[in-house]
């Protein structure tokens, strides 16, 4: 994952493509992939070493996130008895609900058995990985390493659909590059196969992180088949889930690598549509100007809130006992202090730290100190 992103705003996308007329649509309040009723139309993107059990039931207490994901598992580590990993993926809580488990792995019959297993722990979907563009994944077949050979992506979506009975969806990449772009094609497919929904990451597995998302393949999606398609690529801000949704008629939007630094996106995304509502009684409710102010549409964190944030994420962590809390603690702090005033000296002082308890004292010192501070002021 990287931090910071490389390509301009997602919004902007729009406004070019579409013209000055080009108006906003407001995120869904909910859509239904088969049985399951996800509301609001917002899901958390899987990712490794990010969305394990903490962040996601962190990113659930904020509200306004629909569906959360695991971090994406190894098939044959989840059919290993003795996979600690795979388990501590696969570890969840009832309050977590929904939550689809995400699976990687080439061989169909490995993938069938591990979606069973899946389905016994209770998970209420089931998804397969088709976007990691990760080498190490690639190499054995797996993630974005398949969307070279449709057949046996094909052959994996029938045994796992004929596996299980909760939905089964699927996310993917537009394709290996530019030359070999197949998004449509296995969007289709995946219908036929009976699977419930799609998810696009709208870039290349050639591009990784970098460039822009191609909203426009999630709108050729939109336009090929009749499952829900769920949009990926580029949403840093409300106004860019709004943007997407406008430009491609998506039926939800994931947000993976915004999360992170902003874990309010999905409670902002929540309030600018209640907003864009509020502001337009007996008008269309459903379509704004893109270029409207948006100040008051959504709260912006403040200093204390920040602060509660880091130490309630930080205290979550402890309590779950992980292995890698000490770690867990310096990856996010680069995240999660982005933009506070004199967070550079926040950040060595966690780095500097040896132990999960040494780190929240840090964070709690300095907010303490800060806040103190401005109300002497």
């Amino acid at each position: 994952m990287k931090k910071f992103w490389d390509n301009p705003d997602g919004a902007g996308q729009l406004r070019g493509s579409a013209g000055e007329g080009a108006r906003a649509t407001r995120v869904p309040d909910s859509f239904e992939i088969g049985p399951v009723r996800i509301a609001p139309a917002t899901v958390l993107a899987p990712m490794a070493g990010v969305t394990d059990t903490v962040f996601r039931r962190f990113i659930r207490n904020l509200g306004g996130c629909g569906l959360i994901m695991t971090e994406f598992t190894s098939a044959d580590g989840v059919l290993r008895a003795k996979d600690q990993k795979a388990k501590r993926y696969l570890h969840f809580y009832a309050d977590e609900h929904p939550i689809s488990a995400q699976l990687f792995g080439s061989d169909p019959q490995v993938m069938a058995e591990a979606a069973r297993i899946v389905e016994g722990l209770g998970f209420d979907l089931v998804d397969l990985n088709l976007g990691c563009p990760a080498k190490k994944v690639v190499k054995c077949n797996g993630g974005s390493g398949l969307l070279r050979d449709l057949p046996r992506i094909g052959g994996i979506f029938e045994a796992v659909r004929k596996a299980v009975t909760i939905p089964f969806t699927v996310k993917f990449r537009a394709g290996w590059n530019d030359e070999e772009i197949v998004c449509v094609e296995l969007a289709k497919m995946a219908e036929d196969c009976g699977l419930c929904a799609v998810a696009l990451h709208a870039r290349t597995r050639e591009q990784g992180y970098s460039g822009n998302a191609r909203w426009e393949w999630i709108a050729a999606i939109k336009d090929a088949v009749r499952i829900p398609v769920i949009g990926n690529g580029d949403i840093r801000t409300p106004e860019d889930a709004c943007a997407m949704v406008a430009a491609t008629g998506c039926d939800a939007v994931m947000i993976g690598r915004t999360a992170p630094a902003n874990p309010w996106i999905f409670r902002q995304i929540e309030q600018y549509g209640e907003w864009l509502t509020r502001g337009h009684v007996g008008t269309d409710a459903l379509a704004l100007p893109l270029e409207r102010s948006s100040t008051v549409a959504y709260d912006e964190p403040s200093e204390a809130d920040r602060y509660e944030m880091i130490r309630t994420y930080f205290r979550m962590l402890i309590e779950e006992e992980l292995p890698d809390a000490t770690g867990k603690m310096k990856q996010f702090a680069s995240w999660f202090t982005h933009g506070v005033p004199g967070g550079a000296a926040l950040r060595k002082a966690i780095y500097d730290s040896k132990t999960a308890p040494d780190i929240l004292t840090r964070v709690e010192e300095f907010f303490d100190a800060r806040l103190a501070s401005a109300v002497t002021i």
